[in-house]
C-alpha cells in the first residue's frame, strides 16, 4: 500500500492551503507569458476558438482570462478586429517615458537620502549579476538569454530605487506603469549591445550618487538615463 504523507506534515499543510489553479489562471498566464515573450506580437489578433482548442478549455475561461488581460492593458478590443496584442503608440510611448521620467527621477531623489547600506548594497549585486549577463550575451549563443536578464534585472534595479525612496506611494505607481505597460523580451531594448553598454554606465554612475548622498545628481541621472531609452526606443524599428 502506498502512503500519503501525515496530515500534519508541512508538504501535507501546504497542499492544503494551495488550491489548484483554475482554468482562468492557467489560461491568462499562457497567454501573458506569450505576450512578453513576442510569440503573439503587437497587433496579433487574438481568436477566442483558437486558443481554447490550443489549451485544451472551453470558451468560459478564456473570455475570463481576456478580461484580465485587457485589464492588465495587454489586449485591447477593437470594432470589427476583436481582440488584439495591444500596441504601444508614438504619442502612448512618450508619454509613457515622460512619465517614468517624472515619478523614478522623484524615486532617485528621495532614494538618496534614505538609501542605507544594507539596501546599496542589494542595488549593488543587481547591478553585478546584470554585468555578468552582459558578459553572456556575448558569448555565442548567449545573446538572447542574456538579453532577457539584463531585461528582467533592470526592472528590478529600478523598482528597488522606487521601493527606497518612495515606499509609501511612489513604488507602487512605478509598478503599476511598468506592469501596464509591459515591452515583449524580443522589443527589449537590452537586445541592442551598445544600449547594454549605455544604461549599464548609466546605473553604474546612479549607483555612485546614491552612494554619495547626492539627490540632486540622482534625480538627475535618472532623468537622462529614462530620457536615452526613450530616445533608443524612438530608433527602434
Amino acid at each position: 500500500m502506498v502512503r500519503g504523507r501525515p496530515p500534519g506534515s508541512p508538504a501535507a499543510r501546504d497542499t492544503a492551503r494551495r488550491p489548484p489553479a483554475s482554468k482562468a489562471d492557467y489560461v491568462h498566464e499562457a497567454l501573458r507569458q506569450e505576450i512578453l515573450s513576442g510569440a503573439l506580437a503587437p497587433g496579433s489578433a487574438i481568436g477566442q476558438e483558437e486558443i481554447a482548442t490550443r489549451l485544451g478549455v472551453s470558451i468560459t475561461p478564456v473570455r475570463e482570462a481576456l478580461r484580465r488581460l485587457e485589464s492588465d492593458g495587454l489586449i485591447s478590443y477593437r470594432a470589427h478586429h476583436g481582440a488584439t496584442v495591444s500596441e504601444l503608440g508614438s504619442d502612448a510611448a512618450e508619454e509613457l517615458y515622460l512619465l517614468r521620467a517624472a515619478v523614478e527621477g522623484l524615486t532617485a531623489r528621495l532614494a538618496a537620502d534614505r538609501i542605507t547600506p544594507e539596501q546599496l548594497d542589494r542595488l549593488r549585486a543587481v547591478h553585478e549579476r546584470m554585468l555578468d549577463a552582459a558578459q553572456r550575451s556575448e558569448e555565442p549563443g548567449g545573446a538572447t538569454s542574456g538579453a532577457h536578464a539584463l531585461a528582467e534585472d533592470s526592472r528590478v534595479f529600478h523598482q528597488l530605487i522606487a521601493d527606497i525612496g518612495g515606499p509609501a506611494f511612489l513604488a507602487a505607481h512605478v509598478a503599476s506603469i511598468r506592469q501596464n505597460n509591459p515591452v515583449p523580451l524580443s522589443a527589449s531594448l537590452w537586445n541592442d549591445p551598445a544600449n547594454t553598454r549605455r544604461f549599464l554606465d548609466a546605473h553604474e554612475r546612479l549607483l555612485a550618487a546614491l552612494a554619495a548622498g547626492d539627490s540632486a545628481e540622482a534625480e538627475r541621472l535618472m532623468v537622462e538615463h529614462i530620457q536615452a531609452g526613450a530616445v533608443a526606443r524612438t530608433a527602434t524599428p
